[in-house]
């Protein structure tokens, strides 16, 4: 079987620390990927909503408008900040996510940008599950009273490597994706999120572990810095996890860039040795790929 990662990738997780001036968050974002670049990445990824603050109450406030594509940069002064960078750096930039809102339906959501090194839009993911929660004593959270879910799997080609998916944040308690992601032959999954101090305690590191292990491939997460003055304190702890699940690096709470060198070795060699590919048993239960699987919105 060829490879899945036809060429040996430098990944890096920019943790970045956020606050309610756009501008600031655009112009600090750049300062640290164009950094991170520097240091050899290839593929670079920026937490959610890396251009605002995290909450309901502030997605309609920083909300751009991407439809039609491109925007002006009036409508959407991110999607350019992030075109320009990835063409500045030579990179591919997955753009963590940013509030969008759409004229046509007046609908708002959670969506993630990614560029290639030429500065091109290639691939859009919005948010498919929203963050509604609540754990008594603890957290109450519903992005569904302001955002709408996205509609599809996304999956995006790099031409020089392979494929990857995007997902954010709460997609990632949901295993189908990526599921679906290793049926059509991704080597990487990325998952921006933020994450808080109680689901993060509780599951951050599990669940990508978990995503890697039933799997076998490499696993992303992006989560903005911790800011405790915040009125959503993220969890941090950006990590890579290769595809045996073991954590390759981990960030801690504060600004901070992670980098991971993903070999598609990795991948064929833990896959040898527990082959689980060869041994699903469709023949008692569905292939979750070979569904009704949405790849457009």
């Amino acid at each position: 079987m060829a490879s899945l990662l036809k060429k040996p990738i430098k990944l890096a997780l920019v943790q970045l620390a956020t606050g309610p001036d756009k501008s600031a968050n655009l112009s600090r974002a750049r300062s640290r990927v164009l950094e991170a670049a520097q240091r050899g990445a290839s593929l670079i990824v920026l937490p959610e909503c890396f251009n605002s603050p995290y909450g309901c109450q502030y997605f309609p406030k920083y909300a751009e408008t991407l439809l039609p594509s491109p925007p002006t940069e009036e409508k959407s002064p991110s999607f350019h900040a992030l075109s320009h960078l990835a063409k500045e750096a030579n990179i591919y930039l997955l753009g963590g996510s940013i509030p969008e809102f759409e004229t046509s339906s007046k609908k708002y959501f959670n969506t993630s940008l990614m560029f290639n090194p030429s500065g091109e839009l290639i691939a859009t993911h919005r948010k498919v599950h929203l963050f509604d929660i609540d754990i008594p004593g603890k957290i109450t959270f519903k992005e569904s009273e302001i955002l709408s879910p996205g509609n599809k799997v996304t999956l995006v080609d790099l031409p020089d490597y392979g494929k990857i998916a995007i997902a954010i944040c709460y997609d990632i308690r949901f295993p189908e994706l990526a599921m679906i992601a290793a049926r059509k032959q991704c080597f990487l999954l990325l998952y921006p999120g933020a994450f808080n101090l109680t689901t993060g305690a509780l599951h951050w590191s599990l669940q990508a572990r978990a995503r890697a292990m039933d799997n076998q491939l490499y696993v992303g997460l992006c989560s903005p810095a911790r800011d405790m003055e915040a009125s959503y304190n993220a969890w941090g702890h950006s990590l890579v996890v290769d595809p045996n699940a073991a954590v390759m690096t981990e960030a801690g709470e504060q600004e901070e860039i992670v980098y991971a060198d993903l070999d598609g070795d990795k991948i064929e060699e833990t896959r040898k040795g527990i082959p689980l590919r060869g041994q699903r048993r469709f023949d008692v239960y569905p292939d979750v790929s070979e569904g009704k699987v949405k790849f457009e919105e």
